[in-house]
């Protein structure tokens, strides 16, 4: 981008742009989604600055209502025009940085055989795109695409779609699009590109095999994370640092499953946690911002049986003397089913006689409470603060020193013996 620095000479203003000052060269990108793009490109040593715009359509001037409009009327086949893309202006020192090693980070960035889209956004805005400012550019352009084709070919990608062409009316995005993710560092993460390295090493992407020795292959889940994703950093803080579900987990920078493992469809965004049973994909949890209960409810469809489900989460009760645990007398602790987090100890278990298990008091932490009025009645709900899902009541005819009974549905309940 042409960037306005302010040079005070004399008491007066005087503005000039950054490749005038600083003898920078400059190409425009496009990578999908512009915010992600944006950071990516910025990361690599040599860049000056990356600025976020559209290029490469038919009309000369264009913001990102029309952008989206036209992309509509497309759609509906009302336009037969071509469409800007999303791009980054990526300004860089030749004395620095080589234009083909701000090439291989444009290629290892990204998947550039997904036509007109890039992971979960789909459009012809979001083509891969290389647009050039003369035949030096794009020479280079071409020979370096020629170089990626051939490693993604032996990855077992298919084709490159990126466009090359000569740069047509560019258009700087809003302010709102500039620096998008340094502003909201919880913005959109997409995943990052394929995990295969430009070849020669220009670029910095590696490809990292996961050791199909160390996975389960009965069940086992996998989080698909990106360098850099606010979320993925999220879910490992809330999520994946306390792991006791008794589901096996592991995360990876990889793109691709462990060998002779199948995903069903390729990845889009990250964090992906992606259910694997015998090695092949069976479920997939895309995206996280911070809703653990949604989280385990997807992880709880999988795992728990339609009986277990039918009360966990729609409420309901198990039959009285038929349930689960109701003659456990080890020392111990029943936990969650999903979340494997612990819920009440079997030394806080007493006969009740009403036909379900029975505690004093929970786990400190380990259940919420709250008011159920269904069915005609009025009672005390008591969920799972891990998993959020549906434990049973709690009633005031409990003995001491709590007084109170945690009347739990057995079949919700996992137990693990004291060593």
């Amino acid at each position: 981008m042409f960037l306005i620095r302010w040079i005070l000479l004399g008491g007066i203003m005087m503005t000039m742009s950054l490749s005038a000052v600083a003898g920078a060269d400059s190409i425009v990108l496009g990578m999908g989604c512009f915010w992600g793009a944006e950071k990516r490109m910025s990361e690599v040593p040599g860049v000056i600055d990356v600025e976020a715009g559209y290029a490469g359509g038919d009309a000369k001037k264009v913001d990102y209502e029309d952008v989206l409009r036209m992309e509509r009327a497309i759609r509906r086949g009302k336009a037969n025009r071509r469409n800007h893309a999303e791009v980054i202006r990526v300004s860089f020192d030749p004395d620095r940085v080589r234009l083909e090693t701000i090439l291989a980070a444009f290629w290892e960035n990204h998947d550039p055989t997904q036509g007109d889209r890039q992971g979960n956004d789909v459009g012809s805005q979001y083509r891969s795109a290389i647009y050039t400012t003369g035949d030096a550019q794009k020479r280079i352009a071409l020979r370096t695409r020629a170089a990626y084709q051939e490693a993604l070919s032996k990855a077992g990608y298919g084709r490159i779609t990126t466009e090359i062409a000569s740069l047509r009316h560019y258009n700087r995005a809003g302010s709102y699009h500039q620096d998008y993710l340094e502003k909201n560092p919880d913005g959109y993460c997409g995943l990052g590109g394929t995990g295969v390295a430009f070849p020669g090493g220009a670029g910095k992407a590696t490809q990292l095999s996961l050791a199909v020795d160390q996975l389960d292959f009965d069940r086992q889940l996998i989080v698909f994370e990106a360098e850099d994703c606010p979320y993925c950093k999220r879910f490992r803080a809330e999520v994946l640092e306390g792991w006791q579900s008794e589901v096996p987990i592991t995360a990876t920078l990889d793109v691709k499953p462990p060998k002779d493992w199948v995903l069903k469809k390729p990845l889009f965004a990250t964090p992906t946690v992606v259910l694997f049973e015998r090695g092949r994909e069976v479920s997939r949890y895309t995206g996280y911002r911070g809703d653990k209960e949604r989280f385990w409810k997807w992880l709880g469809f999988q795992v728990l049986t339609p009986e277990q489900r039918r009360i966990a989460f729609e409420q309901g009760t198990e039959r009285p003397f038929t349930g689960s645990h109701l003659d456990e007398k080890r020392p111990g602790v029943f936990v969650d089913p999903i979340t494997g987090a612990p819920l009440f100890r079997s030394d806080t278990k007493f006969r009740s006689g009403t036909g379900w298990p029975s505690f004093f008091t929970p786990v400190e932490g380990a259940i919420t409470l709250h008011e159920d009025r269904s069915h005609g009645m009025r009672r005390v709900e008591v969920r799972s603060a891990s998993s959020g899902i549906h434990l049973g009541h709690v009633f005031d005819d409990g003995p001491p020193p709590s007084g109170k009974r945690y009347c739990i549905n057995g079949n919700v309940l996992s137990f693990v013996p004291d060593p």
